[in-house]
């Protein structure tokens, strides 16, 4: 065979193993972003096609006119007599 005298170099695997890597990443996260922007945005009344909505319901009432319960009242009038053990020596 015909020869120049210089050797032909080969690509190592190891250089080809980290270029595939970053060249599957890339082809991968540009499919991701064009599906996302392609698929438009969600509608806001409803999540995920379903029927149900999301909101508050709203039930009017009128408010009662006096107080249902009434006003609490002490049934000590004055200090309370201490118990017998907070007394203290008689006499």
């Amino acid at each position: 065979m015909f020869s120049t005298g210089k050797e032909i170099e080969t690509v190592s695997t190891r250089r080809i193993n980290p270029l595939a890597v970053i060249g599957g990443s890339a082809v991968i996260t540009a499919a991701a972003l064009a599906g996302a922007i392609l698929q438009g945005p969600s509608g806001s009344g409803a999540i995920a096609g379903s029927e149900m909505s999301t909101g508050v319901t709203v039930t009017a009432t009128t408010a009662p006119s006096g107080m249902p319960i009434p006003v609490a009242q002490p049934s000590i009038k004055g200090p309370a007599p201490l118990p017998p053990e907070e007394q203290g020596l008689p006499g």
